[in-house]
């Protein structure tokens, strides 16, 4: 059986330096220990402050979480980076609208962050698919039910922490980090470790 290319996801706030690549570790950490080498987790902003690094605080969340921070580079989202994604999670409702508006084809590969996480333990796919096979077939689910779920708006978002007081950032870790765990969680339940398929 040949191995799938892995599935390619993109995470996206405003300086890729906070939200964006706690997200990106932090995913890329918890489905490397469910389904080694099946996902491609990176991140870029919006508005990034390209060739920083992760802001301090940031850094220390994600080593205490056990993800590595190490070799971190912000980068600016552009529409080749897009172009190569097979899912985006953008930070906030604006973030998803600008992902939109550079590549109007990932519409129905965008969600935000905190919304796919509320909507994936609702949704359930056969078992023994490989990744994008997986996502193929519960993306068309989410977009339906992204219209039903009825959460106030602002729910959507991860509150943006640069250059505000430590709560700040403490509110930004409890948004974002129960978000990606959550993700994790669907994927142990609805994937893990692909067995070969008979013959």
């Amino acid at each position: 059986m040949t191995t799938p290319p892995p599935f390619r996801i993109l995470t996206v706030c405003t300086g890729n330096i906070c939200r964006s690549p706690m997200a990106e570790r932090l995913l890329q950490q918890g489905l490397n220990l469910v389904t080694p080498g099946a996902y491609k987790v990176e991140s870029a902003g919006t508005g990034a402050l390209v060739g920083s690094a992760m802001e301090p605080h940031i850094e220390g969340y994600v080593r205490v979480m056990g993800a590595s921070a190490d070799n971190f580079s912000s980068r600016q989202l552009t529409p080749d980076i897009l172009a190569a994604q097979d899912l985006v999670l953008a930070m906030t409702r604006e973030h998803r609208s600008r992902i939109v508006e550079m590549a109007p084809a990932l519409l129905k590969k965008t969600f935000t962050l905190r919304e796919l996480a509320r909507i994936l333990p609702q949704l359930h796919t056969p078992k023994d698919l490989d990744a994008a096979e997986r996502w193929s077939h519960v993306i068309p689910f989410a977009l339906r039910a992204r219209s039903l779920h009825g959460q106030h708006p602002e729910d959507d978002d991860v509150v943006d922490p640069f250059r505000r007081k430590d709560e700040v950032y403490e509110r930004m870790r409890r948004e974002l980090t129960p978000a990606v765990q959550d993700l994790i969680k669907w994927e142990r339940a609805n994937g893990g470790a692909l067995r070969p398929r008979k013959r």
